[in-house]
């Protein structure tokens, strides 16, 4: 008899899942210390009432989404930094209930009142004039971001751990937790760290979609359920991020899905226009706000190499130079590493790192970032299998620390 819960019985936590969620942890402490020794600021107050606002109060002024205009842009952003304050905000009116009037949270307060210190939501305190009183406003704010940088990670170690086994998945991984620019754009209300969940997430699962278009069709549909998600996550965090990852997915699915590359176009369609309708969601089924994200220049991309090359010249960043450098000399000079699953990451990060936004703000540069530490984990782990193994073992844990080292030094220069 099949045990209902056998997938889970199936999930195992043993040493090298403990490693790797030892370095997930070790990334959300990194997050949560600078987080406490951060300040409220004009970018969080406006996530923090647009965010409550997409939540609790849509269409504030007749014409607009919210009081911050029609957001052409990163929608999903603000729903999640909205999110946990609108609960919290729930769960204070619900308590006030059991508190003296004079001791609640949440009081009525005059809209007239021009000394009150910020914009109303529903006739309440503003997220501004509650910032003494409800000290974890700040961590409420970064930790859905912070959460989403840690599911990146869990990805990523997914990924390469798939792909290259234990080693290459410990380098790919210990580089992203200590990456500062990651953790960087966890750290402030922004859609980066959710394009770039998106964007990987995206050609990785199409890649998936492809191996399993060439098994039973009953294994295609949950995988193309799954594509849909992650592509609508990438379309609401960035518009621009969805021709993006649907490009780059549908050329490694032409590439993978030998004999069925026929059905590919179709599935990439169905899985963009149901993207498509996950932002239409998003922005609460409001016509005009959704159709300002197409009227505006939200999608326009170009391309710069300056992005990148700060990037790579950051001093924070050193260690991951170093092992960029390194993998793409052994990926040139070897031939056993030039193959579809280091290929594929080196292609990704070239294309993501020359974009740049022209429209509104943006970082692609970023979602080149989980690719190319994809890469690298990938070149590092042929390496430890040639015969020069404990040489090339003692490089990686070399530049690995070098990165962990640069990473909590410049901690203190994050607030």
């Amino acid at each position: 008899m099949t045990h209902r819960f056998g997938v889970l019985r199936r999930f195992r936590f043993n040493l090298p899942q403990r490693i790797a969620a030892g370095l997930l942890a070790a990334f959300l402490l990194q997050g949560l210390w600078v987080t406490a020794h951060q300040t409220l600021t004009d970018r969080d107050y406006q996530y923090a009432r647009c965010g409550r606002e997409t939540w609790e109060r849509p269409s504030a002024l007749v014409g607009y989404y919210t009081t911050c205009g029609n957001i052409r842009d990163g929608i999903l952003a603000y729903r999640i930094a909205g999110l946990p304050l609108t609960l919290n905000f729930m769960g204070e009116r619900l308590l006030d209930h059991f508190r003296k009037p004079e001791d609640r949270v949440v009081q009525p307060s005059d809209s007239g009142n021009p000394s009150s210190g910020g914009a109303e939501v529903g006739g309440e305190l503003s997220t501004w004039e509650m910032r003494h009183q409800m000290t974890h406003i700040l961590l409420l704010l970064r930790l859905p971001f912070l959460l989403s940088g840690c599911a990146l990670g869990g990805c990523l170690w997914w990924v390469t751990r798939r792909l290259y086994g234990n080693l290459g998945g410990y380098v790919a991984l210990a580089l992203y937790c200590f990456c500062p620019a990651v953790l960087h754009a966890c750290l402030s209300p922004s859609p980066e760290v959710m394009a770039a969940l998106g964007v990987y997430g995206g050609v990785y699962t199409a890649i998936g979609v492809a191996h399993a278009m060439l098994g039973p069709r009953s294994k295609w549909r949950p995988r193309i359920i799954m594509l849909t998600v992650i592509f609508g996550i990438a379309a609401a965090s960035h518009i621009a991020a969805l021709p993006v990852t649907v490009l780059l997915g549908l050329t490694a699915m032409l590439w993978v899905a030998e004999g069925r590359r026929s059905l590919v176009l179709p599935v990439m369609v169905v899985a963009s226009a149901g993207a498509l309708i996950f932002v239409f969601v998003c922005y609460g089924f409001s016509p005009d706000a959704f159709s300002y994200v197409f009227r505006s220049a939200a999608g326009f991309l170009w391309f710069s190499l300056d992005p990148g090359l700060r990037f790579l010249k950051s001093l924070p960043e050193a260690g991951i130079t170093v092992a960029a450098a390194t993998a793409l000399g052994l990926y040139l000079a070897v031939r056993r590493s030039r193959y579809f699953g280091n290929t594929t990451p080196l292609l990704c990060s070239l294309v993501c790192v020359l974009l740049v936004m022209t429209g509104t703000a943006g970082s692609p540069w970023l979602w080149s970032l989980p690719f190319l530490f994809t890469f690298i984990g990938g070149v590092f782990a042929d390496a430890f299998e040639s015969p020069r193994r404990r040489m090339a073992m003692a490089s990686a844990g070399a530049i690995v620390l070098l990165q962990m080292a640069l990473s909590l030094t410049s901690l203190s220069g994050a607030f």
